[in-house]
């Protein structure tokens, strides 16, 4: 079945702009009409209804702000583009405060700009039944408190649905900052035990001393400090589910006697001689690999088996980046909300610029770089320079593809003098590559002597 062509309005005063634009949209299929100024804009936006409009902010006779009310007047579904030469926060701000889809800076690159334009009508397209598509939405990107629409994310809520009304054993994988304990609540909201507890330990933020009590419980007496008894967090799960974060930071003492819990449900509390039996849902999750742990002889085989029944493994963020841009909104919103600001949209630059970085931290990552930029922004639109990036940079390495730099790694241990070479090569491979391999700019543009430069090269090249 043929549709129609979008109908686009272009408004520009400079000629050889306007000829432009419309040669390069008029190839990508759209129908696009031509406007030298604003009034003559506004005239064909009385007679006809435009899909899109692209509009400078600097016309001959009016600014592109008010073409933009008058288009919004005429009709609020018109999606509208401005495009400046001379960007400001405060036209930014205005102009999505009036409604803009969104504000281009000049000089645009032109598959970006492209790209903007099929975005946006792609978003006009969505919106025609505002609240049909907020419910429709609300399944595909949340499921619980999970936010994701990916492929990836979608598997994983279909395993939550198969496995939720079982009492098997369920391993969550991935690294730290994905939200493991997120799908743990959520298998755990999908069962029927969704009505009784839900207990998290964390595994390697309880001193070795305390754990085996904390597990356990403990009886009266039955050591310095045990006033009274006590009961376990396994007892505490009791007809619901525990929650064994971090398990593979467990000691092996531990793990020998959390194996006879896990295979009988049964236990006994510390100084205690009775056995105590639970109804108990355990999954557990990890940032390690439990297998090569086990290899390596820190983690009990057998108890590898039994908490590994079911596997769930969730992926980065880097590797969900179609979500990204959802999670940021929805950070956004929740934090625009907590402080009682009226944030409500991301600037595709912005998101553009958090698509550029990997996030080590990953979502955990992605939530405090969003709080942070709420709280310190002064807009209500979040635009690139409002984003508070700083204290990122530091791990914002181009050109080194393989490495993450993540500064918790350095309470187990790091190579610094690794660490540092492949950031050293990672610059002055960025600055011949800038000079086209010139020695002399490349030193230059590092703001070190030529003589440096070289004895650095010839380091790196002989390691």
């Amino acid at each position: 079945m043929n549709q129609n062509p979008p109908e686009l309005l272009v408004v520009d005063d400079e000629l050889s702009m306007r000829e432009l634009l419309e040669f390069m949209l008029s190839k990508e299929g759209y129908h696009v009409t031509c406007a030298e100024n604003g009034n003559t804009a506004i005239s064909k936006l009385e007679k006809q209804t435009f899909d899109l409009i692209l509009c400078d902010i600097r016309l001959g006779d009016i600014t592109g702000l008010e073409v933009l009310r008058a288009a919004k007047k005429n009709n609020p579904n018109t999606v509208v583009i401005l495009i400046s030469a001379y960007a400001s926060t405060e036209t930014a701000v205005a102009a999505m405060n009036d409604g803009a889809y969104d504000y281009v800076p000049k000089p645009f690159n032109n598959e970006e700009l492209k790209q903007t334009i099929a975005d946006a009508l792609s978003r006009k397209t969505i919106e025609h039944d505002r609240k049909f598509i907020e419910d429709e939405l609300k399944d595909k990107v949340h499921f619980g408190c999970i936010v994701g629409n990916s492929p990836r994310m979608i598997h994983i809520y279909d395993m939550v649905r198969q496995v939720a009304k079982t009492r098997t054993s369920i391993l969550i994988t991935g690294e730290s900052g994905t939200g493991k304990e997120l799908i743990a609540r959520a298998i755990h909201n999908e069962s029927d035990r969704v009505k009784k507890p839900f207990v998290t330990v964390n595994c390697g933020g309880i001193p070795e001393t305390l754990i085996e009590s904390e597990f356990f419980g403990h009886k009266k007496g039955s050591f310095t400090g045990a006033t009274q008894d006590k009961q376990g967090l396994l007892e505490v799960a009791h007809r619901g589910t525990i929650f064994l974060d971090e398990v593979g930071d467990l000691s092996m003492p531990i793990q020998v006697k959390l194996l006879r819990a896990v295979q009988e449900r049964v236990f006994k509390r510390v100084g205690g001689t009775r056995d105590i039996e639970v109804d108990i849902r355990i999954i557990s999750a990890t940032n390690k690999l439990l297998e090569e742990e086990v290899i390596a002889g820190n983690f009990r085989e057998d108890l590898f088996y039994r908490l590994n029944v079911i596997e769930i493994k969730v992926p980065p963020l880097r590797e969900r980046k179609t979500d990204l841009k959802i999670l940021a909104q929805h950070f956004l919103d929740k934090y625009s909300k907590q402080m009682n600001k009226d944030m409500k949209k991301i600037s595709s630059y912005a998101i553009d610029m958090l698509n550029k970085y990997d996030f080590p931290g990953n979502i955990r990552e992605l939530e405090n770089l969003i709080e942070r930029s709420v709280a310190l922004s002064s807009t209500n639109i979040l635009l690139p320079d409002s984003l508070a990036m700083s204290i990122h940079k530091r791990r914002w390495v181009e050109g080194v593809k393989d490495r993450r730099y993540d500064l918790d790694e350095v309470s187990k241990g790091v190579s610094l003098d690794t660490i540092l070479s492949e950031i050293e090569r990672a610059y002055l491979q960025k600055a011949l590559e800038c000079t086209h391999g010139n020695k002399n700019k490349a030193a230059d543009l590092l703001d070190i002597s030529f003589r440096s430069f070289r004895y650095r090269v010839d380091k790196l090249k002989a390691e």
